[in-house]
């Protein structure tokens, strides 16, 4: 968020003259009748701010010009924090608190306007505090700005629509009722001595516990941070939507790596997240995590490079290995993004053409429920009653026996789906997207871990050979604890692999067995997800050595350990 705020500073200061000090022509025509009453006073500095202005701001006219048919307010209030410790010692705390307005102009109507595919809208610096007055002028600022912006974009759009021999199929802006929704304000509630404490000891745990000080010269680097976000957030607009409302988020981490004695690279990375300070790991349960990430740390360092031979065949993937490759290469082509002018595809996704068709084997269903707060008593972090345009969420049955039914969808229509689902979700300062909230698999006949484990060996002994089972994941779905499974049940861990052809088509046809065993996995990132999956056993991924060139180890031993 600083990043956002140091553009945001420079963009102000590079704004001519003239057009800070152009003030918006009101005039005494009656207004569009596509703008709705104002909603009842709501007892709110904020909230009376943005709707006061956009009250007066109505009436937006440049002679000769379109009128706006909609016009949106959003006031970002975050407050972050973050703490780090490195190898035992604290090296960074911060706190940040600002606000941001959003304010988008759209010119035209519901069916062509001024729009762009990449968002709209422009953003002002708010005031940190309550004054209405300070706030109104922000808005007003932002505001002029976005209705000349939609004036340029709408002229360049109409311009550009002339090039192609077939009108516009879809809608430009889906048309819904006005909600009014305002809940509490949330805040962060978090005891920062008690985890700075946890994150210090949590970095230097490899040169101080007995159980791991013997190996640790290995470790490069041994980091642990806590972060936690609150934001609420304020949106009112022409319709009469008035909503605020906001979330939590706490992420505390752990990393720790170095190489191999040929120099290959090797990390842990592992945490805790959750949407409740009180729901994060205990003090006791963050240190055990931190040591069984460092002694499989040391397990990684000795094991074995996995085998140079191709193995086309069973990979069994933990629920945690399966919630990153559904979140990597499943709900990305089910957020109906909407594809540039003059294409005739649905999306931009790789589920473009796939509608009514089968991507996941027939076993398996998905759907999105933003409105189910909790699983297995774990509060779910994609959760969410209103998306970020104002529409209430929604639960969308995406697949169903493996055919894809639906897609996630905002205010921007796709071809063959009109109107909004409930999923316009926006990062902090940015333009709502189709996103996804919490993402829920469901297997027809799920196995118990037993019988999935089971299934594997079979396989393993029908094809006389060794097959591979991964626990978890890293970037790029690179395998971090990869096993090589024996046909009499023993394991191996192997180090050095890539999944090859692991894609949509694995999705679709390779999956021959799932667990009843669903794990959460909430994700702290700038739209808050949870994904919720079981083990999956895949018939024929590819699996082979990395090719990547192998570092020098360090020319200098590392500092020698107190006696603590």
């Amino acid at each position: 968020m600083n990043l956002i705020l140091k553009k945001l500073q420079i963009s102000s200061s590079l704004l001519p003259a003239a057009l800070l000090s152009a003030t918006l022509i009101s005039t005494n025509l009656v207004t569009n009748t596509l703008f709705a009453e104002s909603p009842t006073p709501i007892n709110d500095p904020l909230l009376r701010a943005m709707r006061t202005e956009l009250d007066r701001e109505k009436t937006l006219l440049l002679p000769g010009m379109q009128k706006p048919y909609f016009v949106e307010y959003r006031l970002d209030d975050l407050t972050s924090y973050e703490a780090v410790a490195n190898y035992g010692a604290l090296t960074r705390e911060e706190e940040n608190h600002q606000r941001i307005v959003r304010v988008t102009v759209r010119i035209g109507d519901y069916a062509a306007d001024s729009s762009s595919s990449r968002g709209d809208g422009t953003l002002e610096l708010a005031p940190t505090d309550d004054n209405p007055e300070a706030l109104r002028y922000a808005l007003w600022i932002a505001t002029d700005t976005a209705y000349k912006n939609a004036l340029r974009a709408y002229s360049a759009k109409q311009a550009a629509l002339k090039q192609f021999q077939s009108s516009q199929a879809q809608q430009d802006f889906a048309q819904v009722k006005p909600v009014v929704q305002v809940s509490p304000l949330v805040t962060l509630d978090l005891d920062r001595s008690e985890w700075k404490r946890r994150i210090v000891e949590a970095s230097g745990l490899f040169a101080s516990d007995p159980q791991v000080r013997p190996f640790a010269e290995h470790v490069q680097y041994s980091t642990a941070n806590i972060r936690a976000i609150a934001l609420n957030r304020y949106l009112v607009n022409t319709e009469g939507t008035t909503v605020r409302q906001g979330y939590t988020g706490y992420d505390g981490a752990i990393s720790v790596g170095g190489q191999a004695a040929d120099g290959m690279r090797l990390s842990r990375d592992n945490g805790t997240v959750a949407a409740t300070a009180k729901e994060l790991q205990s003090a006791s349960a963050f240190r055990k995590r931190t040591l069984e990430d460092l002694k499989s740390f040391e397990e990684l360092r000795n094991a074995p490079v996995v085998s140079a031979d191709d193995y086309h065949g069973p990979v069994l993937f933990s629920g945690d290995a399966s919630d990153d490759v559904l979140n990597r290469l499943f709900v990305p082509n089910i957020e109906a993004d909407r594809p540039e002018m003059g294409t005739t595809a649905r999306t931009t996704g790789a589920y473009s053409s796939s509608y009514k068709s089968r991507v996941l084997p027939e076993m398996l269903s998905v759907t999105d429920d933003p409105l189910q707060t909790k699983f297995d008593g774990k509060t779910l972090l994609g959760a969410y009653t209103i998306d970020d345009e104002g529409v209430p969420a929604q639960s969308v049955d995406i697949v169903v026996n493996g055919k894809l039914e639906n897609f996630l969808i905002g205010r921007e229509p796709v071809k063959d789906f009109s109107s909004s689902n409930g999923h316009g979700r926006a990062a902090a300062a940015q333009p709502p997207h189709s996103r996804a909230g919490v993402i829920l698999v469901k297997a027809s006949h799920p196995l118990s871990s037993n019988e999935l484990n089971k299934r594997l060996l079979t396989m393993a002994k029908e094809q006389g050979r060794d097959v591979y089972a991964v626990e978890t994941l890293g970037g790029e779905l690179l395998p971090r604890l990869l096993y090589l499974v024996h046909p009499d049940g023993t394991r191996q861990l192997v180090r050095g692999a890539v999944f090859d052809e692991l894609d949509n088509r694995s999705l679709r046809s390779d999956i021959v067995a799932v667990g009843n065993d669903p794990y959460v996995s909430n994700s702290l990132g700038p739209v808050p997800q949870t994904t919720i999956a079981p083990s999956m056993l895949f018939d024929d991924i590819g699996v082979k050595r990395a090719t990547l060139e192998q570092q020098k180890l360090p020319y200098y031993a590392p500092p020698a350990l107190s006696g603590k």
